[in-house]
């Protein structure tokens, strides 16, 4: 009988070639951008689960109160990981400190490459479950001369050969031995990124700034993950160490927590110290506009099934007359649908197999269909079922209802209420196709309006490199160097890069602040070539110049940072940071460093 049935719903596509070609091809576009987004939901949902330890670790942020509004950051002062170990060891079952992710200069022979890195301490290896194809987790960077690579990397550099035990040059200043080469982190990892881990006591001896922060609770540059011992919980343990650094910054009056790793990638967006979302709205709107095109297809479907409602009358009525029952009708529709369902879930996947290379480039995933899993096929059928069912009940319940006395004889006609429910699922599928199409539109200008807004610097033919100490101290020589090529038309340097914001500073007084204001600003430290380099804007003053050789101390000031002091005719004016004074030489215009989503923050920048 089931045979039967998909014969007929075969020969049946065949006679209606059009309606069957929009139907197949609407539903497995339908299903494949429903899939497409499914994948990419599964990858986001499952972010960092890469990690053994998962559900036990975190890092340590802090909430604090800088200009009157509530922070929190994941910067921390390196004196807090002993204080942490010393009072509540009992609750962890490991702390590292690290630096920054950055690049590196690696180098073997002939070959030189670009890497990101981070220095770490021994514990982070097995905290975060490295999964070394070469050296040993327990005592892999306990060698403050050694490095772990990660397999693209050691690729790179030694092609198939082993790179366990092999020296390379670090940033053109030490030579390191490769101690363990670790397999890449999925893209799905918050450490996707990091290529080397180098030793913390590497990052001490050779660091003469980080030493000096052994001890200083005014310095927060680093950062501090932890794992929890079994038992314990973030919500408690974050009430134990919460006051550990108000005695040493009573000005922030900082309070400290644990930020658990299941949240990073999903709830990363903070207001007044509270987690106020992050990248889960879009979850729940792609979920939802997956849910949507689904629909719309299934709709469009059921339209056309019902729209067929005359021409498959007579078929119905003499079905009914030889002695097919209402149920068997009901099945014979329901396994067209099926039949549709299945062809369009076959194009589904073969469209998702092609589009997945362009969508991963976009979407910066690595996405691919588990063949292999059983819960995927298990999910797949379960879909293709559902959809099935959802497409095909109505014009099966429909189409079986149709007296078959009336029909042969020419008297049938649907009632005046037999098309209302088309009409609300036309009315439906045009109003979820013109809300898409809206949002779209939004969503397409708010990147506009972002891609053009004017950032307050010069963009173009502007290139961006990370250099070490040693080329720091070099700096004026590199500087000539370039500019004789003819090539480049300006060198400048600074502490941090123009598209984002490394340092934020306390400690500046000026006449008439509020003592009860603790004031922070953005801070950047330049060469006097910086303002011309980037192309900024100034509005007032002047900008710094060599000329002048008290612009070692003087200071430029962007737009916000002048309305944040509240002081007219600031060009001139002193401000004090740290007890030294400072003359403001210039006022520039805005710039966009960080997202064009974000306020501009008050920066200062000086010499």
């Amino acid at each position: 009988m089931l045979k039967n049935y998909f014969k007929i719903a075969w020969r049946s596509l065949l006679k209606n070639k059009t309606t069957g070609f929009i139907n197949i091809g609407g539903l497995a576009i339908g299903m494949a951008v429903a899939l497409m987004i499914g994948l990419w939901l599964k990858d986001e949902l499952s972010f960092n689960k890469v990690h053994k330890n998962y559900d036990q670790l975190a890092q340590v942020y802090l909430n604090g109160t800088i200009n009157n509004e509530i922070y929190t950051d994941d910067a921390m002062a390196l004196p807090i990981r002993p204080v942490i170990e010393q009072k509540y060891g009992s609750d962890f079952e490991a702390l590292s400190l690290t630096s920054w992710n950055s690049q590196h200069i690696l180098s073997y022979n002939e070959k030189r490459i670009l890497k990101n890195g981070m220095f770490v301490e021994p514990s982070f290896p097995e905290m975060f479950s490295l999964n070394l194809i070469e050296g040993n987790t327990a005592n892999v960077l306990k060698n403050p001369n050694s490095i772990v690579i990660s397999e693209s990397t050691a690729k790179i550099l030694f092609g198939a050969g082993q790179a366990f035990g092999k020296t390379i040059r670090f940033d053109a200043i030490s030579d390191l031995q490769i101690s363990g080469v670790f397999k890449d982190f999925p893209k799905n990892s918050s450490f996707s990124n990091v290529q080397t881990f180098i030793p913390w006591e590497h990052y001490l001896s050779s660091q003469e700034w980080v030493k000096n922060s052994l001890d200083n609770w005014d310095n927060h540059s680093f950062q501090l993950f932890a794992q929890l011992k079994e038992g314990s919980n973030f919500e408690t343990t974050s009430l134990k160490i919460k006051d550990i650094e108000k005695a040493h910054d009573p000005n922030t009056n900082p309070e400290i927590f644990l930020f658990p790793m299941s949240k990073w990638h999903l709830y990363s967006d903070f207001e007044n110290g509270v987690i106020a979302g992050g990248r889960i709205q879009y979850v729940w709107l792609f979920g939802l506009i997956g849910i949507f095109v689904l629909i719309l297809a299934c709709i469009n479907f059921m339209n056309l099934s019902t729209a067929r409602s005359e021409k498959r009358a007579k078929e119905v009525g003499i079905r009914k007359t030889i002695g097919s029952l209402r149920s068997q009708l009901i099945a014979q529709f329901l396994s067209e649908s099926f039949l549709v369902v299945l062809i369009s879930l076959t194009l589904a996947l073969a469209l998702v197999l092609l589009s997945q290379d362009w969508f991963n480039e976009i979407a910066g995933k690595n996405l691919s269909i588990p063949w292999n899993s059983p819960i995927f096929w298990v999910s797949i059928l379960s879909f293709a079922i559902f959809t099935g069912l959802l497409a095909g009940s109505y014009p099966a319940f429909y189409l079986s209802s149709f007296k078959p006395l009336k029909v042969l004889k020419g008297t049938f006609k649907a009632g005046r209420l037999a098309a209302l429910p088309r009409q609300i699922l036309v009315t439906l599928q045009f109003t979820v196709s013109i809300s898409l199409i809206i949002g779209t539109i939004v969503v397409f200008q708010q990147i506009e309006h972002a891609k053009n807004r004017s950032v307050g610097y010069d963009r173009d033919g502007m290139i961006q490199f990370f250099s070490n100490e040693e080329l720091l101290n070099k700096q004026d020589i590199l500087r000539n160097d370039l500019l004789k090529t003819g090539a480049i038309e300006e060198v400048t340097h600074s502490s941090g890069p123009v598209t984002n914001i490394w340092s934020n500073q306390t400690g500046f007084d000026w006449e008439g602040k509020d003592p009860a204001l603790n004031a922070a600003f953005a801070f950047s430290a330049t060469s006097h070539e910086y303002g011309k380099t980037v192309g900024w804007e100034i509005l007032e003053g002047r900008d710094f110049s060599r000329a002048f050789s008290t612009d070692t101390s003087a200071l430029i000031l962007n737009e916000a940072a002048v309305k944040l002091i509240g002081m007219e005719d600031i060009v001139g004016k002193t401000i004090q940071y740290s007890g030294e004074p400072h003359q403001v030489i210039g006022v520039i215009k805005n710039m966009v460093m960080e997202s064009p989503w974000k306020p501009i923050k008050p920066t200062i920048f000086n010499v």
